[in-house]
């Protein structure tokens, strides 16, 4: 009696927690299609997520004749016999999960067996093995209820095993844009890969935050050119609500069609308008028509209060604007003068040239406060410069106060 109340309490609890977790992704919005937590998952012909997670290590055993072949989901293929173990190969997590065709619904690949007889195997991968999985039972009639079985073993070779197993497969999930990426440069895929966002970006992260100094971030957004005009205008939530400013960018924020040759970029521009001991998580969802919209999360610490970056761009634009303006009057101004004193005024050379009575003005003015005062013509000292002939002393005008010329000998070196 005591055990069944037990039970009933704990059935209690894990119904308000999934009632407590609905409300919550509810309040959200769209949940982001994130990558398995394993590799032991695959999308169907539909492209939806199939995830076998919970399959992995599960052993289906086949029995034969002289020999029993043992499949370990997601794990390996061996052999078993009097002789001993035959490994038929180990689950290859990368592309080794894919959706069959016909009444084979998914396909696993295993490689890398023994090579023991088989060294002339393909690229030296020794032993293979392909598991052909049915959901539901096999032909025959077998597998009625439990786990599933094996149906049948057939042999290409010593060196290369088809296993047919029926199984209860899991219930798809969301659809996958395939294809689709988002990274930090052009060709890489960190945030999103095959339209899964990866670890790290699921949710904010403190480990995956970015600095305060960081005031913008550039991502690259590619996708298939078949299928890129179903991409749509990205928008964003901030949390906190307040306390940091986030503006987005750049041909990825206006929705134009990504593709592999030719990523869009979108730019997040943000900066703390208060200090916060937490991280702001920004989570930005891009909207894919006909497939579950594309969510992740960017992470920034807000260890100080950040200046207006805008108000200062703004600054130098203006000042760029006024430089621009600035020299092309003077431009004509200069171009406008000197035609009209050549055509009108009938001056020639660099006389013609406008400002340049007013900066003969200076010169003699200066000239004038350094040798004026004894009267001295520039023309006279330059003769007198020109009457040393042997190169040996140079003759410097000094005005002495009674207006009597001195002049005082610098010898050359």
């Amino acid at each position: 009696m005591r055990s069944e109340g037990c039970h009933l309490k704990a059935s209690l609890l894990d119904y308000l927690l999934i009632l407590v977790t609905a409300v919550v992704l509810q309040g959200l919005g769209t949940v982001a299609v994130a990558v398995p937590r394993s590799k032991c998952y695959a999308l169907d012909n539909s492209s939806r997520i199939v995830d076998f997670s919970s399959w992995i290590g599960l052993p289906f055993e086949y029995e034969d004749k002289d020999s029993d072949l043992v499949v370990r989901f997601c794990k390996d293929v061996e052999r078993r016999s009097q002789m001993g173990y035959v490994d038929f190969g180990r689950f290859d997590g990368f592309n080794g999960f894919v959706a069959g065709s016909g009444h084979v619904d998914f396909v696993q690949g295993f490689y890398n067996g023994d090579l023991l007889k088989c060294e002339d195997s393909y690229d030296k991968r020794g032993r293979t093995a392909q598991v052909n999985i049915i959901c539901g039972n096999c032909s025959n009639g077998q597998c009625k209820g439990g786990f599933g079985c094996i149906c049948r073993v057939t042999y290409e070779s010593s060196c290369r095993a088809f296993v047919e197993l029926a199984i209860p497969c899991e219930k798809p999930g969301p659809r996958v844009f395939e294809g689709f990426t988002v990274g930090f440069n052009p060709r890489s895929s960190e945030i999103v890969y095959n339209g899964m966002t990866q670890i790290g970006f699921q949710r904010s992260h403190h480990e995956f935050s970015f600095r305060t100094e960081q005031i913008n971030v550039a991502l690259y957004i590619s996708a298939i050119a078949s299928v890129s005009t179903l991409v749509r205008k990205p928008s964003f939530k901030v949390s906190p609500e307040k306390g940091l400013n986030v503006k987005l960018s750049g041909s990825g924020a206006t929705g134009s069609p990504p593709t592999t040759l030719s990523p869009t970029v979108l730019i997040v521009d943000w900066r703390c308008e208060k200090a916060h001991s937490m991280p702001f998580g920004v989570n930005i969802t891009i909207p894919i028509e006909g497939y579950e919209p594309v969510q992740f999360f960017l992470t920034k610490m807000c260890e100080y209060r950040q200046d207006q970056g805008g108000d200062s761009a703004r600054g130098w634009a203006t000042f760029g604007v006024i430089s621009c303006i600035f020299i092309v009057a003077s431009t004509l101004f200069c171009c406008g003068g000197f035609i009209y004193k050549t055509r009108v005024e009938q001056v020639h050379g660099i006389d013609a040239l406008p400002g340049m009575t007013i900066l003969s003005a200076c010169l003699e003015t200066v000239s004038n406060y350094n040798f004026g005062v004894c009267g001295l013509n520039v023309q006279i000292l330059v003769k007198l410069l020109r009457c040393e002939t042997d190169g040996t002393v140079l003759e410097w005008p000094i005005c002495p106060k009674d207006d009597i010329i001195r002049f005082k000998r610098y010898r050359l070196v």
